[in-house]
């Protein structure tokens, strides 16, 4: 009998979710999906990404991992394994000036979010553009990985997404 992993379970959770907020509530429009299965690595990677459904400059993203060992773990019912998915949340916004927008950017994340770690903001341009326009990509990382105990937890995290989307922009 086929027993759904955790990484599938948590995935359907977050679908389910994310898709109410877009669907049924009207709040988000979904403008990304990927369900991957990297054949080389043999892991797992699951993506949405989303935007208020209002007029919205900035862009949110929630990932779901997994890889052989955790998956392997699960599966063969290993003992002393541990298995679990790590889960990254980004943002993408256009801004224009990076020395005013990312301190402003840290933030409000710090505000929002009170991470253990602290988000990743990574700028990127196109060279030949002019006006040169910034793709500021906010990375949130989180030190443990989770599992279904945590399945709770999501609805929590979207709101945490949306009150971030929200006050990103704002700047």
């Amino acid at each position: 009998m086929f027993d759904p992993t955790i990484f599938e379970n948590l995935k359907v959770g977050i679908e389910n979710a994310v898709y109410d907020l877009d669907n049924l509530d009207e709040i988000i429009r979904v403008t990304d999906r990927k369900d991957l299965l990297d054949m080389a690595t043999l892991s797992r990677s699951f993506s949405l990404r989303f935007e208020l459904a209002a007029s919205s400059t900035t862009s949110a993203e929630i990932c779901l991992e997994t890889g052989l060992r955790d998956l392997a773990a699960e599966i063969l019912e290993i003992p002393e394994g541990q298995p679990a998915c790590e889960l990254k949340l980004r943002f993408y916004k256009h801004i224009a000036d990076a020395s005013i927008a990312c301190p402003a950017i840290a933030q409000t994340i710090k505000e929002i979010w009170n991470p253990e770690l602290p988000p990743l903001q990574t700028i990127r341009y196109t060279y030949s553009d002019d006006p040169v326009p910034l793709h500021n990509t906010i990375e949130l990382r989180f030190p443990r990985r989770i599992n279904e105990e945590q399945m709770g937890d999501i609805p929590n995290i979207l709101e945490f997404m949306l009150r971030t989307l929200e006050m990103l922009d704002q700047i």
